[in-house]
């Protein structure tokens, strides 16, 4: 696999200072050459319409030829850089006062018709010398495009080193984050010398590694409780089988031991489906939903399944309430069965367990099974839906609960898009499920 290389962000940053610094000075670079060339036109023009004015009142005087012509040298006296020709509507010369001619002057010419009293009119034509305005113009576009140029260098200088200054942060934040590995699952990023933009990733990025710290921790846990309950039954297969095997049986001795076995293998089969079923809810497998026109009758049926284990425990059931919604009628009798398996385990003998159906005021409909019996501390509520938790620390019944009942109740819930609570007190313990009213 090949990866592309990249610039950095520095090198980025940079790179589009420097751009806009070179567009921004070019900008004012050449509004200000345009400028000044537009001013220093304005001037010759100005110049130029002052000695045409001049001109026009020693001609308009009608003075004799010699006095005219003195009078002209004397108003272009000291202005090498006018040139003036007259000549009447015959041809004659009437003054004459030309530069000689350089290649690379630059002239600006104007013509104009000059009224003499009494007398034809005189043709005059004037030249203005720029050649001086446009090397200054060169001086100055040359100027200001070397200024421009060093002037965007050093701001792209400057702003690549605030730039680096700038990530430093950046930089240190990598560096810490390096530093964190899987031998230290409680480090966490020091946010206390960053800048106050990166103060939120940086409580981001911690909460993102103490989810992942409870994540690794229930893994471990769960790894740790699913050897434990696989031991058990699979020390007690072959212990069963070496026993089986130390002598000869007969074969309804024989047909004992494998019915034990069965019994066992059975209950590790339970295990392993119930963690198959519970690692495809964890996928975000969604509840088939199905039209159910009355949960009372649905929870009718799961009690029936249930009569056995009731009377043996001495209890009575009762379903209170109903509702139609739409749900996944199988993984609804799952978790009914599940809560009532729980609430006849734990419940005090002669009383009633009751399956509650009703709609809560905010709208989501609550399912739950209530018994009455020993209260469950108040520490225990909160984890009673954790893979293989049990309240009793004796692991009392361990041989018939393994654990995951609740785990799959709140599963259930999950999958229909709701959750699974606990509540308990005053002798009286109530567990289900919340789930969003769907009528049909």
């Amino acid at each position: 696999m090949s990866l592309a290389r990249t610039d950095g962000l520095g090198v980025k940053l940079s790179r589009w200072l420097a751009l806009q610094t070179i567009v921004g000075l070019g900008a004012v670079c050449t509004a200000v050459y345009f400028a000044m060339a537009l001013t220093l036109a304005q001037r010759q023009d100005d110049t130029l319409a002052q000695k045409q004015q001049a001109i026009r009142l020693l001609v308009g005087e009608g003075r004799p030829a010699a006095q005219l012509h003195e009078q002209l040298r004397d108003l272009l006296a000291g202005h090498n850089e006018l040139s003036l020709l007259l000549v009447d509507t015959e041809g004659q010369l009437l003054f004459d006062k030309r530069a000689a001619p350089q290649p690379e002057r630059r002239l600006k010419h104007l013509s104009f018709e000059l009224a003499r009293p009494g007398q034809a009119p005189v043709r005059a034509q004037a030249w203005l010398d720029i050649s001086a305005d446009q090397i200054l113009l060169r001086r100055v576009a040359w100027t200001l495009a070397l200024a421009a140029v060093a002037g965007a260098a050093g701001v792209s200088a400057g702003g690549y080193w605030l730039v680096r200054r700038g990530l430093a942060p950046l930089r240190q934040l990598t560096a810490q984050t390096q530093r964190l590995g899987g031998h230290d699952p409680e480090r966490r990023l020091d946010g206390s010398g960053q800048p106050t933009e990166l103060q939120p990733l940086v409580a981001q990025f911690n909460a993102l590694l103490d989810r992942l710290a409870a994540s690794h921790r229930q893994m471990e846990a769960f790894n740790a409780d699913v050897a434990h309950e696989l031991n058990t039954p699979l020390a007690t297969l072959i212990s069963s089988c070496e026993l089986a095997l130390r002598r000869s049986r007969d074969a309804l001795e024989m047909r004992e031991i494998m019915g034990s076995n069965l019994e066992e293998l059975r209950r590790m089969a339970g295990i392993v489906a119930d963690m198959l079923f519970l690692a495809h809810a964890d996928r975000g497998s969604d509840a088939r939903r199905q039209q159910l026109p009355s949960l009372a009758a649905l929870a009718a049926e799961v009690l029936e399944f249930h009569e056995a284990a009731l009377q043996e425990a001495e209890l009575s059931a009762e379903v209170r309430g109903d509702a139609a919604a739409a749900l996944d009628g199988r993984l609804l009798r799952r978790a009914l069965s599940n809560l009532l398996g729980n609430a006849t385990r734990y419940a005090r003998p002669g009383t009633r367990v009751r399956i509650d159906i009703a709609t809560a005021p905010d709208g989501m409909l609550e399912l739950s099974v209530a018994n009455e019996g020993p209260a469950i501390a108040a520490e225990h509520l909160p984890r009673l839906f954790d893979r293989f938790y049990r309240a009793d620390p004796s692991r009392a019944q361990a041989d018939r609960n393994h654990g995951l009942g609740l785990s799959i109740v709140a599963a259930i819930a999950r999958m229909h898009g709701g959750s699974a609570f606990a509540e308990s007190g005053a002798g009286r313990t109530r567990i289900g499920l919340r789930l969003p009213m769907t009528k049909p």
